[in-house]
């Protein structure tokens, strides 16, 4: 039962790093559920309450980063309110259509956001980039994130 437990964990920190970079799946979520299921089989021998405390801080400031990565783009740049409400339904229409979805979404939102506040369309293009860019960033460090708590987790098996 215990190889299955750690097979389990094993499954879940790798689909949580392909989760990192598809937002279809919670990556660091899952990484950090594989940590703790393989912190529980070893009965908390190697990956105690410290530990464990450690990596879930890491683990909400890369869920934090992926919900405001997009917005901070935008904002960057000076965008309306509009944009910012049009990127965040941009993001949630853009689950529907797969990885084209995920990646055109924010940035279309952001632009007829930022268009229907009577901007430009070059301003709105402008804002509907630096909302993508912001994105991709954002993309960047979960993906730091998440291979520092699985390096984190690889020493506290070996050190604890």
């Amino acid at each position: 039962m215990e190889i299955a437990l750690y097979a389990l964990a094993a499954v879940l920190i790798i689909v949580g790093l392909l989760g990192t970079v598809l937002p279809i799946l919670p990556g660091i979520p899952m990484i950090f559920g594989g940590i703790w299921l393989a912190a529980a089989v070893d009965g908390y021998h190697h990956v105690g309450k410290g530990w464990l405390i450690t990596l879930g801080v890491l683990a909400v400031l890369g869920v934090l980063v992926d919900f405001l990565a997009a917005s901070i783009g935008a904002k960057r740049v000076g965008a309306s309110q509009q944009a910012m409400w049009g990127a965040m339904l941009g993001t949630l229409v853009g689950l529907f259509f797969g990885l084209p979805g995920l990646l055109l979404g924010p940035f279309a939102g952001a632009l007829v956001g930022e268009f229907t506040s009577g901007k430009s369309v070059l301003r709105s293009a402008h804002v509907g980039v630096a909302t993508w860019l912001g994105l991709l960033f954002g993309t960047l460090v979960k993906l730091v994130i998440s291979f520092m708590m699985i390096g984190l987790f690889g020493f506290a098996m070996l050190v604890g």
